[in-house]
């Protein structure tokens, strides 16, 4: 049974920061593309961040360039998301995912797996 398994949220003030960890089991985490989405209340889950198999390529919104970072030890089967500078708007349920095939890597479709999602609440 394949389980991923988000870690690391809270509140945090305008311009801290916060580093999300999903740990993964049941699965060839080395095989897979690892992505994190996000859902604010009243709005649709959205891609934030992925990362390839061996962190060679990543892909981040236009929203978190330059202040969000995603990493991964497949030896650990654990992806991170480093968030800094963070804003109020990043207030959303941050959840992880598996992309087995690594297409669509900023397609939630393309996603075979996923996390129960962690809370991030960004005050002002």
């Amino acid at each position: 049974q394949v389980q991923l398994v988000e870690s690391g949220g809270g509140l945090v003030q305008a311009g801290g920061s916060l580093r999300l960890s999903c740990a993964g089991s049941g699965l060839t985490f080395s095989r897979n593309t690892m992505g994190w989405f996000r859902q604010a209340p009243g709005k649709e889950r959205e891609f934030v961040t992925a990362i390839s198999r061996g962190s060679d390529i990543t892909y981040y919104a236009d929203s978190v360039k330059g202040r969000f970072t995603i990493s991964r030890d497949n030896a650990k089967n654990t992806v991170y998301l480093q968030m800094n500078s963070l804003k109020p708007e990043d207030t959303a349920v941050y959840y992880c995912a598996a992309n087995l095939y690594g297409v669509g890597p900023r397609e939630e479709r393309k996603y075979d797996y996923w996390g129960q999602g962690t809370q991030v609440t960004v005050s002002s």
